[in-house]
């Protein structure tokens, strides 16, 4: 990987992680895969407020990994997996960089396997 390759991130890629940092944060996004929520559903599990649920939503809003609309007195929140795809190919870069890097081990690795003299390995 190049260092070019890094510079190249999705402007919104450190939101994402920022919100995906925080176990209540993903516990709510893993409710939300479900369907539709609102604050006071998100909220039953935990025990914590409401308001503090709702600064929760408020970063992951700002992060694009929800949606919510007014609907009367109720603002449910959806989820919006599609940010979360530009953490996935960013991550995947490394993936690949490190695969890449313990094939070249495994290489070697067998290299001064098959080099190393036959009695050398029982002393």
């Amino acid at each position: 990987m190049k260092l070019s390759d890094y510079e190249s991130q999705p402007e919104n890629l450190d939101a994402v992680f920022a919100a995906l940092a925080d176990p209540t944060r993903r516990s709510i996004l893993a409710r939300l895969a479900t369907g539709e929520a609102s604050v006071g559903e998100l909220a039953e599990p935990f025990e914590i407020s409401q308001p503090a649920i709702s600064k929760h939503l408020k970063v992951l809003e700002r992060a694009g990994l929800i949606e919510r609309e007014i609907d009367r007195q109720r603002r449910p929140a959806r989820l919006n997996a599609a940010p979360m795809q530009a953490a996935i190919g960013w991550l995947e870069e490394f993936r690949r960089f490190w695969s890449s890097s313990f094939d070249e081990l495994d290489g070697l690795l067998e290299e001064l396997k098959q080099a190393e003299p036959k009695g050398a390995a029982d002393e």
